[in-house]
């Protein structure tokens, strides 16, 4: 299949890398030229626009920052929609949206997939990211040779929209994780506890996680950059409170979160990196949260292996 990718950015690019790297044959097309040029460098071929693209390729992958560029991008490549013809969702977007830009595709003749990833880009950059795809299986199918060059583990979640909602639920969650760990830590150092052992001690116990194993090593390093601003976080929690809001379920722990994130926000600016909220402790209480010994960036140390389909008990 010829493959179209649109929007190069800290995940997009690494995912559209790992596509060039498994010899697909790759058109990409961003706002950054530069973007464009470095994969053009690596073996891809220059897009030069999403209509021009849709018009070449089998499938045209989306991984954009908001649900209004994707929809934007949709628009350029619509009227070159044809039977045969594939638009990927990857970017992480409303249900409700994904679902109404799908039946626009299949009014064309062709089909949607929504196939947002998960994982961070340190494993968006190895192939070993996870992906949901939402479509139909025979869809599916098709698209699959295309994810496990992009993934480790492929989850087949049912119709287009549903890994929209499994991916915001993700998010969410890894948000919380990220919170109360900066509360930990720093009541942990408050008490006189070793970080590094504190380290150790959380990732040996019941209270470990991939976000400890993962933002805890660049929030101790000082590094804090997860590639991951708060911006973006902010857009999927409030997509998570809008689809609570959209069933009525009453919930205490999601808007307290989109406070505190708010409160970053004015204190370290809108696009800050999301684990310099640790630093609202560190400004509340006077103590240092650094440790020697850990990473300023995160490597995916797992080697590269073809992706698979994960089958759900039933």
């Amino acid at each position: 299949m010829k493959v179209g990718f649109i929007g190069l950015g800290n995940v997009g690019g690494k995912l559209a890398g790992s596509l060039i790297r498994n010899k697909i044959d790759v058109q990409v097309h961003d706002l950054n030229a530069d973007f464009v040029s470095a994969k053009v460098a690596q073996g891809a071929k220059d897009g030069k626009s999403p209509a021009q693209m849709m018009q070449s390729c089998d499938a045209v992958i989306t991984c954009l920052p908001t649900p209004d560029a994707s929809a934007a991008v949709l628009e350029q490549m619509l009227p070159h929609v044809a039977p045969g013809k594939i638009w990927m969702e990857m970017s992480t977007t409303d249900a409700g949206e994904v679902k109404r830009l799908a039946e626009l595709v299949a009014a064309q003749g062709g089909a949607a997939v929504d196939c947002p990833v998960s994982g961070g880009c340190h494993r968006a950059d190895t192939g070993n990211i996870s992906i949901y795809a939402g479509c139909d299986r025979a869809t599916f199918e098709r698209v699959l040779p295309i994810l496990t060059c992009m993934g480790r583990r492929i989850l087949h979640v049912g119709e287009v929209g549903n890994s929209s909602i499994l991916k915001v639920m993700t998010n969410y969650l890894a948000t919380a994780n990220l919170l109360t760990l900066c509360e930990a830590l720093t009541v942990m150092k408050a008490a006189g506890m070793d970080l590094g052992m504190t380290y150790e001690a959380i990732a040996m116990s019941s209270g470990n996680s991939f976000v400890h194993e993962t933002e805890s090593q660049l929030i101790l390093s000082g590094s804090r950059d997860v590639n991951f601003t708060m911006d973006l976080v902010q857009k999927d929690i409030g997509l998570f409170q809008k689809l609570a809001d959209t069933f009525d379920v009453p919930l205490e722990i999601s808007p307290l979160m989109i406070e505190m994130m708010s409160d970053g926000q004015r204190r370290y600016g809108a696009r800050a990196q999301s684990d310099r909220m640790i630093e609202r402790l560190e400004e509340a209480t006077g103590l240092s949260l650094l440790a020697p010994g850990f990473p300023r960036e995160l490597v995916d140390d797992e080697p590269e292996e073809p992706g698979y389909e994960v089958v759900p008990n039933r």
